[in-house]
Parts: C-alpha cells; structure tokens; sequence
C-alpha cells in the first residue's frame, strides 16, 4: 500500500451508506479505482452561536390611574426596547484542507475500506462505525409571545361603555371595576359559592382559566406590557494564529445582532490562545520518531483556548483542539491490510485525530 500526497482528483468507486448518505459515503479499494482511496485533512473551523434577547416594554393605555385604582407604583409610562447578549455556544467542524490531500494505494487482492464526509473527510477506515458529535446543542430563535393585550380575553373585557366614553378617566374607572368583578367571580367558583357553576371539573378549569386572560388584559391596561424574544446567528472563523479581542459581532439595541462593520452596536470579542501545539510521537530516547513509510496521514491537533465575551462579561470559554496548530503523522500501513488481525480506526471529522481503534470485526 502506498500514501502519496496528490494534488489533482482521483475517481473512485462509491457506495452510499444505506440511511447516512447524505452525510457519509463508503469508498473501497477496487480494481476500478487502481486500488486507490483518496482523502482531504481538515482545517478546523470554529463556529460561534450568538443568543441575543430583545425586551420591548409598552405602557397601557391607564397607565396614569394604576396609583390610583390598583394601588401599582411602577407601571410602565414610556415604550422601550432592549436587547443583550444572552448566550453565546462554541462548536468546531472540519473543513478540507487542500494543502494536506492524500491518496492511499492498496495492494490488490486486500479490502480495505474507508468511510468520507460529502467534503472527503476521513471518518473512518475498516468500519462503519463513525465518531458521535459532541457539539454543544444550539439555541433557537424564540418569537415573542402574544402579550395580554393581543390576545381574545382582552376583546372580551372590553365593554360597550368602555368603547363609548371619550373620557380616559372613565374608561379606568369602568377598567379597574371589571377587574375587580372578574377576581370575585373567580373567588366565588373557587369556593363554590357561584350562582352557577360548571357541570364538570374540565369546565371549571377553561372558566378559570379565561378569567385569568380577562384579568391579565385589564392588568395590562394599567401596568403595561413586556414582549421577549430571542434571535440567533452562527459566525465562522477558521484561525491560523493566536487571536486578540476579534470583533465577531456587535449587539444593537435596535436591530439585536449585527455584522461587526456596523459601529451602532455593542462589540462581541473572540479571543483564541494556543496553549499546546501538536507534537510528532517519540521514541523512549525523546527521538521524533520518522513517518511510518506509506502512512495512512492522520492529524496530531494542538489545543487552543476560546473566549468569547461582550461587556467585559465572558459568555462561552471552551479548549478546543484544531487541527492547524498540530502536525501531521501516519499510521502503519500494513495495519489495516494484515488478514489476521487487521485494525479498525474512527477519526475525529473536526481535527482529523484519531478518536479510537482496534480489532476490525
């Protein structure tokens, strides 16, 4: 078996792993490949997912008489917006490196396999088995809810003299006394003592329930309203050095997350430390031990420290391993070829580390 470094696109023979098709694909050593597997080392790519959250405020429409008819000090008096940095989530994922692409000749008569992603990644060689992702799980995009006053209930409260007078004290007055009928209506279901009540406890509960929106409408007349939402958005970085208070984004108190060019919003920083760079293997002298002649290449990634703030508060630190700040070495190739005990290895997709290996069933 032989591993060349190549620079032009070999063909070869491809067969679609059954339900992972779309994300891998099994290639075998076959006379109408020449025998040849060909594969790309990863860069790997950092990906951050910034979570911002966006609080509009509005005040209701008797806001001035909340004092006065609820005995509230603090309702809302103006509409707001705001919006900050709520979470920020650190994954990395390989891409193919055009510099590090290899192909591997076997020898015929041997069946050596090898499983790449849709990018000719190595995922694995001699099983179908492939490394578990250990991304962390991202957040989603949140709308806001309906706020008490865009809902059904807040019509429903509404009464034809309060739509009729033009006074704004009046329509409080008539608010806040709909208020406190709806409490004791409640009251008296929940002690039994309504004059009619429901037939069932389901029935019961709807009542119940569409009195409490009725109450938080009228509520929100006089304290006003809060709507929160969330957005998201995933920035790429692929370094090739240490990095220093990077710009990735900015948060706007308008327009939530923003592209880093635009001055409007508050900066979101990226900082990476290389805290070990990947070494080659030695021998028990300390020798760096040669490249293994015809060697399957793998990565050896080194490790980096990765910071991501905004405000001076940190929201996401990890150690990550990336393979650019590693070195390249090789497996025996007679390993995988051996018909007595041939090995199985399972790469890490984001590095192009190894992750385990073995006995191959």
């Amino acid at each position: 078996m032989k591993t060349t470094r190549i620079i032009a696109t070999v063909a070869l023979g491809a067969l679609s792993l059954g339900a992972s098709a779309q994300t891998a694909q099994r290639l075998a050593a076959t006379k109408a490949n020449d025998y040849a597997l060909v594969y790309t080392l990863p860069t790997t790519q950092l990906t951050v997912t910034l979570e911002a959250e966006t609080t509009v405020k509005r005040p209701g429409e008797f806001y001035k008489y909340a004092k006065k008819y609820l005995n509230i000090n603090d309702p809302i008096t103006k509409e707001s917006r705001s919006v900050r940095l709520k979470s920020a989530t650190i994954n990395t994922r390989g891409i193919p490196n055009q510099d590090e692409r290899y192909a591997i000749q076997f020898k015929s008569g041997t069946d050596p396999y090898m499983i790449l992603s849709p990018s000719n990644i190595p995922l694995a060689i001699n099983t179908e088995g492939t490394m578990k992702s250990d991304a962390q799980p991202l957040p989603e995009a949140v709308p806001a809810p309906p706020t008490p006053l865009e809902t059904a209930a807040a019509r429903q409260v509404v009464s034809e003299e309060m739509m009729q007078s033009q006074s704004t004290a009046k329509r409080a007055e008539l608010a806040a006394a709909a208020l406190f009928a709806i409490r004791q209506t409640r009251s008296d279901l929940i002690t039994g003592q309504a004059e009619q009540t429901p037939p069932d406890g389901k029935s019961l509960q709807l009542m119940l329930d569409n009195l409490e929106a009725q109450e938080q409408a009228l509520m929100a007349m006089f304290v006003g309203t809060t709507a929160v939402s969330t957005d998201v958005a995933t920035f790429s970085v692929t370094p090739e050095d240490n990095i220093e208070r990077m710009i990735l984004a900015r948060i706007s108190p308008v327009d939530g997350i923003i592209d880093a060019s635009d001055l409007s919003g508050d900066p979101v920083y990226l900082d990476l430390q290389v805290t070990q760079r990947g070494e080659l293997p030695v021998n028990e002298k300390g020798a760096q031990l040669p490249m293994p002649k015809n060697g399957i290449a793998y990565c050896i990634p080194g490790t980096a420290l990765v910071t991501v703030t905004c405000g001076g508060e940190v929201y996401a630190e990890r150690d990550e391993e990336l393979a650019q700040f590693g070195v390249v070495y090789g497996l025996a190739p007679n390993s995988f070829t051996d018909r007595k005990a041939p090995i199985f290895v399972i790469f890490d997709p984001a590095t192009g580390a190894i992750v385990t290996q073995g006995p191959a069933e």
